[in-house]
């Protein structure tokens, strides 16, 4: 089992980190904690040998990055992704019928949508305002308490409702809100929020990107805690396990962790995998302390090595046979290497042998998925990253049970057997 403080932060991040915007403040305090320093990509960079520092972009990406004390050699990077399906409210949310007022969503991401019903809500996420002074300022929010509810349709009336009955996202899953009133108004409790969580007077509400969230807390079960049931375990568990590997770091190679937001819709934007932030840090890098022109560039692309960790499907009790019969990965039985032969994942034998190296000097178990060949297979940031920057790459994750669902599940043991195949990753003297 893991150690029982890594599990404490584990918990507490996963608590803390309703949106990806949530997260990257979280893990960027986490790291100005550990002695990085936040970097700004419109100012100028002066950096040296041994560095510590991290710069985000639109607060729902985040890159750190451990500067080599020596040379800079080929990189050891981590890669995951911040953001989880989900139902995300629309720009003018506000519907009204039958007494109540309901909030209009759209699902983000490939949502399992069942788990939704009869949850306690609560809403986090970005909103802009316009300051008395004319200044636009973007602010979290984070309204942590139950303010929404999707009811179900009791089963009385709906006696179809246990054969495989579709969802309708447009009209059967808005969530109630509040009772009553002919002209509900959405904007009079953001700023009340706004207010109570920032000290905000007389702002001018601008623009928001908000989401519902699950208010149950994350937590142990079983009877020994052999599990860990949260919300937005993909991919969060890979972000706090990347930053987790990063802070061990003993600064004699570099180490870079990226969390890019957008994977769950395909990553293509700005902050994405598919985006250009990735390139633009390294490029920075290597500009002051790199060598050999665009030679060196590529030079140094290819000493280095990628790890996209993004969580993997774990061996289903009740549905082993959506498994090939020989790579179904066990809950606590380790890091997965994720192989796909069509590209789906990024991994090939090259790399993943020197994962399964890397795991023997760590002293962690290793598993292997691949998906059924008569099943489609999802990707990760794995593929994308490699197609952006060219860097050898292989994908890897923690197994975990109900995955895009409202609450999933994974094993409490993995996530320390990752952390620690990692550390002796970025530490490593030859990676090859």
């Amino acid at each position: 089992m893991a150690h029982a403080p890594t599990l404490d932060r584990l918990l507490h991040f996963l608590e803390r980190s309703p949106t990806p915007w949530h997260a990257v403040d979280n893990m960027a305090r986490r790291l100005e904690q550990a002695g990085y320093r936040r970097l700004e990509e419109t100012e100028a960079w002066q950096l040296a040998p041994g560095d510590r520092f991290y710069v985000t972009r639109n607060d729902s990406s985040l890159i750190a990055m451990q500067v080599p004390e020596e040379t800079l050699g080929g990189l050891r990077m981590i890669g995951a992704h911040t953001d989880s399906p989900g139902l995300r409210l629309k720009p003018q949310p506000v519907v009204t019928g039958s007494d109540w007022l309901q909030l209009s969503v759209e699902v983000y991401g490939g949502a399992l949508l069942a788990p939704w019903f009869d949850r306690d809500l609560g809403l986090a996420g970005r909103v802009h305002v316009r300051r008395e002074d004319g200044r636009l300022q973007g602010v979290l929010l984070h309204v942590d308490r139950p303010v929404a509810i999707i009811p179900s349709l009791a089963i009385h009336l709906d006696r179809e409702a246990n054969n495989g009955r579709t969802l309708n996202a447009q009209t059967q899953m808005l969530p109630v809100m509040l009772q009553g009133g002919s002209e509900p108004d959405l904007e009079k409790w953001l700023k009340r929020w706004l207010y109570e969580q920032h000290g905000l007077e007389n702002v001018q509400l601008m623009d928001y990107e908000l989401a519902l969230y699950d208010m149950q807390r994350p937590s142990r079960v079983g009877i020994e805690g052999e599990l860990i049931a949260s919300a937005r375990l993909d991919n969060l568990l890979s972000c706090f396990i990347g930053i987790e590997a990063l802070l061990a770091s003993d600064g004699r190679q570099g180490a870079v962790f990226v969390a890019n937001d957008h994977e769950e819709v395909g990553s293509a934007s700005t902050s994405g995998a598919q985006g250009p932030f990735l390139g633009d840090v390294l490029r920075r890098v290597h500009a002051q302390l790199g060598e050999g022109g665009e030679e060196g560039w590529v030079r140094l692309i290819q000493r280095s090595r990628m790890i996209s960790c993004d969580n993997a499907h774990a061996l289903h009790p009740n549905f082993p046979e959506k498994h090939d019969a020989h790579h179904g990965p066990t809950i606590n039985g380790g890091p997965v290497i994720k192989v796909n032969a069509n590209q789906r994942y990024a991994t090939n034998s090259a790399t993943a042998a020197m994962f399964r190296d890397i795991c023997r000097e760590a002293g962690a178990p290793v598993q292997t998925f691949v998906t059924r060949a008569d099943m489609g297979c999802g990707s990760t940031i794995g593929p994308i990253t490699a197609t952006e920057l060219g860097v050898p790459t292989l994908d890897v994750g923690v197994p975990q049970w109900g995955m895009h669902s409202i609450r999933e599940t994974a094993g409490s043991r993995d996530a320390d057997y990752l952390i620690r195949a990692l550390t002796v990753y970025v530490n490593r003297a030859e990676l090859n």
